[in-house]
């Protein structure tokens, strides 16, 4: 399995954690915690009909952790590469219609950039 992609299942992990208990966050996701109302609100910004405390707990988590990607992390990667790594989270653990959810809302994301 690729690096990041074994990096990134470890963060989306935890982000999901922090949903369920406070915890000691790991380090790792801490910056992304700290943007956390910045990136909820750019997700129900491009994802209106769907409050976030209606959205799968999985998809909150995924799309947390592509936002932070997309907008605030030092090193930003190119958004098809996070795009893709966010559906290929999707599919394997979100439900059947997660990854075309997850897509929907980041392509909107992205092409909001973009314009």
């Amino acid at each position: 399995m690729d690096k990041r992609h074994q990096q990134r299942i470890t963060l989306f992990q935890q982000l999901f954690a922090t949903d369920f208990s406070p915890q000691k966050n790991d380090a790792r996701i801490q910056p992304i915690l700290e943007k956390l109302s910045e990136i909820d609100s750019e997700i129900q910004k491009h994802a209106p009909r769907y409050p976030l405390n209606q959205m799968a707990k999985v998809d909150v988590a995924i799309l947390r952790l592509a936002v932070y990607e997309l907008r605030y992390a030092p090193e930003p990667q190119p958004a098809k590469v996070v795009i893709d790594e966010a559906v290929r989270l999707a599919r394997e653990y979100g439900k059947d219609q997660s990854y075309s959810f997850i897509n929907g809302v980041l392509a909107s994301i992205v092409g909001e950039t973009v314009e």
